[in-house]
């Protein structure tokens, strides 16, 4: 499966299938809050976030080309990100984008 932030594919015309999203919703571990929260006090990457983050953008991706394949896209075309808080601790991550089957 072909993933790209463009709206075409170099040198392949391209038949829109339909939008196809993926998303998860993250909290956070309470130890890792507890240690992270110290972390604030100091400056500095907050790396078991980042880890998290990093793991729920990979979740959303899988779920949105798992979408796109059962179309029976050959690509995802304007793949996006997008995150939000959904409540005190806990975020969600949205990928989505465009599935296309070559011509």
């Amino acid at each position: 499966m072909i993933l790209v932030n463009t709206d075409y594919i170099s040198g392949k015309e391209l038949e829109m299938l339909g939008l196809v999203k993926g998303s998860t919703i993250q909290s956070k571990n309470l130890g890792r809050d507890i240690t992270q929260s110290f972390k604030t006090l100091v400056g500095g990457e907050l790396k078991a976030y980042t880890e998290m983050m990093n793991e729920a953008r990979a979740l959303a991706t899988k779920r949105m080309v798992e979408e796109a394949e059962s179309l029976g896209a050959d690509a995802v075309v304007n793949v996006r990100y997008a995150s939000a808080a959904v409540m005190q601790g806990a975020a969600e991550v949205m990928a989505y984008g465009t599935a296309v089957k070559f011509n």
